[in-house]
């Protein structure tokens, strides 16, 4: 296909013409306001004092690693391959990222899908999954995908353009999917933002190379917009939207240098940038309450760390050094957040990305897989951020263990049964858990039933907690008894949260 097919590519191109850094500056906005993690206990009930926020904290780097080659590709007369979305969905790693097939009409950029067992590989054979609509804001160009999931849908956020020369046209849309391969347009298949138009540059690309997460009912929106008020001369910059509606028709708030603020216009001024790069993706760290924006500079893939309500970078930016060409697509869990470390989830997390290695002949492609973890982020010092240790066994006041169900706790006084029942078991016990309500307690030798199909279950304070495991049973030394399916109906059951 011609050079001229592909507009997104000269994105990349004036991008390098004034290098981007690590910084953020005026632009981007340092803390702002009062920060929310500051906030004290709000009422006699809480266990501790709010934990101090995380500021600036210099975090350690070890566990670097690279892929030997290029991870996925284009199949056929794919001339370029960047701006991957990289999810870590139900066991296998699922990738999207743009190209351009002569097979998949019309002639311009497309979205390819591969999926592998990990984010080395190795993935499938790319297949194009979306395509230009032949009419409408995205007639030509589909490029640039990030997706979330939401329940049992899949949301595709895309940039489109109608044709070749920009002249500040392309702009964001959304589709969706139930399986993330088969896709319909939404928003009636017109864009859900395009460029503000606050400062005409010569960077004339507009709006799109978005990223989307899914928090706490919210979709969070970045983009870039060449346009924007805060954006560097070059058009640098990145603008965040957010809302309950994953199409983002209604109930939008904009960040600006006073937080979040509703806006009766997606393509209101953009007054703040959260970063100053191109071609960015972000994740949200559960275990620290932060966002990690994902950009290019120099050397490699920037992390920059922002809280909660961005008044705050928790952390000093990272690097995961190497060499790239255009689009970081961070390894993230359905909703865009950033996976558990199941090692030791309050205290590390594994950052990795795919990101396009090679200028070619046609532009950026040779996707590859560099990572890095970061150790020293001090997780789960409130109940949220606690969260992330559903199914982990930590040490009790008791000097037994507690094992995080839901958001509550089951205290074992067998380690063996803990260890059985938990996911993993840490040292040391934080903060955030004692936040949590101590549901039930299971002593050793606790009475245990069975009904006449087999399921079996410990009786805990007269309530039954279905185990369906005689192991488990053994373990904790509890003699099972046979009752009745009527009796087995009429016991009271402990809340589901705490099965196992």
């Amino acid at each position: 296909m011609p050079l001229s097919r592909r507009p997104l590519a000269l994105l990349a191109a004036l991008a390098l013409v004034s290098a981007v850094t690590a910084c953020t500056n005026a632009a981007v906005g340092d803390p702002v306001g009062a920060p929310s993690d500051q906030k004290k206990p709000t009422s006699s009930k809480d266990p501790a004092p709010a934990p101090p926020p995380r500021d600036k904290l210099k975090l350690a780097l070890d566990n670097g690693r690279q892929s030997g080659g290029t991870v996925i590709a284009g199949a056929g007369d794919a001339p370029y391959n960047y701006a991957p979305a990289v999810m870590l969905d139900n066991g296998k790693v699922r990738a999207w990222w743009c190209s351009q097939l002569s097979a998949a009409p019309p002639g311009g950029d497309d979205i390819l899908y591969s999926e592998g067992p990990g984010v080395g590989g190795p993935f499938s054979t790319a297949v194009p999954v979306f395509s230009g609509s032949g009419g409408s804001f995205d007639a030509m160009h589909t490029c640039d995908p990030s997706l979330i999931k939401i329940g049992d849908v899949y949301y595709m956020y895309y940039t489109g353009a109608s044709r070749d020369n920009h002249a500040n046209g392309s702009s964001a849309g959304v589709a969706s999917s139930k399986d993330g391969i088969t896709w319909t347009r939404e928003n009636g298949g017109q864009s859900i933002l395009g460029p503000a138009g606050d400062i005409i540059r010569e960077n004339t690309y507009g709006a799109g190379q978005q990223s989307a997460i899914y928090l706490d009912g919210w979709v969070y929106l970045m983009f870039t917009d060449t346009t924007g008020l805060a954006s560097h001369q070059n058009g640098a910059g990145q603008y965040v939207l957010r809302s309950k509606d994953p199409t983002f028709a209604k109930g939008v708030e904009a960040l600006g240098k006073q937080g979040f603020k509703p806006v009766t216009s997606n393509n209101g001024p953009r007054t703040r940038s959260v970063v100053e790069a191109f071609s960015s993706d972000w994740m949200w760290i559960d275990a620290v309450s932060s966002f990690a924006i994902a950009h290019e500079t120099d050397n490699g893939t920037t992390i920059t760390f922002w809280n909660r309500d961005f008044t705050r970078h928790p952390f000093e930016p990272v690097l995961i050094p190497g060499p790239w060409r255009e689009g970081p697509g961070l390894l993230r869990t359905p909703e865009g957040h950033a996976p558990i470390n199941a090692k030791d989830p309050c205290g590390r997390v594994a950052i990795d990305v795919l990101r396009g290695t090679v200028e070619g002949p046609a532009g950026p492609t040779n996707i590859s897989h560099f990572g890095i973890d970061v150790r020293g982020i001090r997780g789960c010092a409130t109940a949220a951020e606690a969260r992330v240790l559903n199914g982990f066994a930590v040490p009790s006041p008791e000097r037994t263990l507690d094992v995080v169900a839901g958001g509550n706790l089951m205290r074992f006084e067998r380690r063996s049964v803990a260890e059985k029942f938990s996911r993993g078991v840490l040292g040391t016990r934080p903060q955030g858990v004692d936040s949590f309500k101590l549901t039930a307690k299971v002593p050793a030798g606790a009475p245990a039933v069975s009904n006449p199909d087999g399921a079996v279950g410990l009786l805990l304070d007269g309530k039954l907690w279905v185990v369906n495991s005689t192991e488990l049973a053994a373990l904790n030394s509890s003699q099972i008894s046979t009752v009745s399916a009527e009796q087995w109906a009429a016991y009271e059951r402990l809340p589901d949260l705490v099965r196992p």
